[in-house]
């Protein structure tokens, strides 16, 4: 493979076997990143994605692991505790009217949407800040760029939403060391996971009936773990979805 821009930076993709998180891992693989990847639960998924990086000349290794709850950052950063870039492909979707939605719920959501992908940050960026290079790319919701009101996601999508507190929050404390931290917002998008239902919600309401795909939201990702003048930003990219 080519030398790219990412040439001797080692990179974790966090939810890395599919959807949004493989199409990344392949494109930091492209410019030259050592691609370490972790998958949930499947070996063939897993197994594959490592596969196609490898035809195409890269460096990979992965890891299985499933995330129940936060200690989960714990054990990731004790298989993988150095990585020049970390991207958080991981997050839960789950909806449920806010009348109904128990104590349970909002702590679960809230543990595997925002408090997991803070403790990821929380240990990844001192050796960031030491090295004076790093990249962290985490993944909001969609229309969680900004505080909005949702009849059906609220817990999700306001964990989702203070993921651009922790971002901005990185970029205070790590910007000068040459660390940049950014939340990335899809609007819908069509993936692998995506059922019937899903798929049919996401033409229907995304701008002019088409929804988007995997490897353009990860065109964008890899733009903005590209610039380093992006730091502590929250960036949509959903065609200017309106819900």
């Amino acid at each position: 493979m080519a030398a790219g821009i990412f040439s001797g930076k080692k990179a974790l993709v966090v939810g890395g076997t599919g959807g949004i998180g493989r199409a990344l891992a392949l494109g930091l693989a492209e410019k030259g990143a050592d691609l370490t990847v972790h998958g949930g639960s499947s070996g063939e998924r897993l197994e594959n994605t490592l596969k196609a990086i490898r035809e195409k000349g890269g460096k990979a290794e992965g890891f299985l692991l499933s995330i129940d709850n936060p200690a989960a950052a714990d054990k990731i950063f004790g298989i993988c505790p150095s990585p020049d870039i970390l991207v958080c492909s991981y997050g839960p979707f789950n909806r449920r009217n806010l009348e109904e939605t128990d104590k349970a719920f909002w702590q679960k959501t809230v543990e595997l949407n925002l408090i997991f992908p803070g403790a990821l940050v929380s240990l990844f960026i001192g050796a960031m800040m030491e090295r004076k290079w790093g990249r962290i790319l985490l993944f909001g919701g969609t229309n969680t760029d900004t505080i909005r009101g949702f009849t059906s996601t609220a817990a999700y999508s306001a964990a989702k939403t203070a993921l651009g507190v922790i971002a901005k929050s990185a970029a205070k404390s790590a910007g000068a060391t040459g660390v940049t931290c950014n939340v990335l917002c899809p609007g819908l998008t069509d993936t692998e996971y995506s059922n019937e239902e899903m798929l049919r919600y996401n033409r229907e309401k995304s701008p002019g009936g088409k929804a988007l795909n995997a490897e353009q939201i990860a065109a964008a990702g890899l733009a903005i773990l590209e610039n380093s003048c992006l730091n502590g930003a929250i960036i949509p990219a959903d065609q200017g979805l309106s819900l």
